[in-house]
């Protein structure tokens, strides 16, 4: 019986601070101080800012897209537009440039990549040699923080 009257308490201690905590205002004074209207007319270079600021362009991931591709800039993307970065990587894979992609031609990168991994060049690739051949995937920069000293 003794449990239910402490954890009666109990509850209502915590609706209490919770009461406490929940109601208390924001505090409403500034922490920063305003900044001088003289400061904010002048840019960083001296030179005085315009009254009202330009507006962004709205442009969509795709009509950025669109204007990549549309090198005439008539609106339209015709199939010469369109495949030129195809083409541009198509030339660099045809080395000898006589306009066909041999089997060797389309897999050299792979193929060095293979030879590079096959350390001992048995025309085969151990689990451990196989993992050489993972993509590199970008990761984010980790920041190093200084070595703690040890208290003595």
């Amino acid at each position: 019986m003794w449990r239910y009257l402490v954890g009666a308490v109990a509850a209502l201690m915590l609706a209490g601070a919770g009461m406490l905590l929940f109601g208390a205002r924001a505090r409403t004074d500034t922490v920063l101080p305003a900044a001088s209207t003289a400061l904010a007319q002048v840019g960083q270079d001296g030179e005085a800012l315009p009254a009202t600021m330009p507006e962004a362009s709205a442009k969509t991931r795709e009509e950025k897209r669109f204007g990549r591709y549309d090198k005439d800039r008539d609106g339209k993307i015709t199939r010469d537009e369109y495949l030129v970065s195809r083409r541009k990587a198509y030339a660099k894979l045809d080395v000898d440039h006589d306009g066909k992609l041999s089997f060797d031609e389309w897999s050299a990168k792979t193929l060095g990549k293979f030879a590079t991994a096959d350390r001992d060049k048995s025309g085969a690739m151990s689990a451990g040699e196989f993992a050489t051949t993972a993509v590199v995937r970008k990761t984010k920069a980790v920041v190093k923080c200084p070595p703690v000293e040890a208290e003595s």
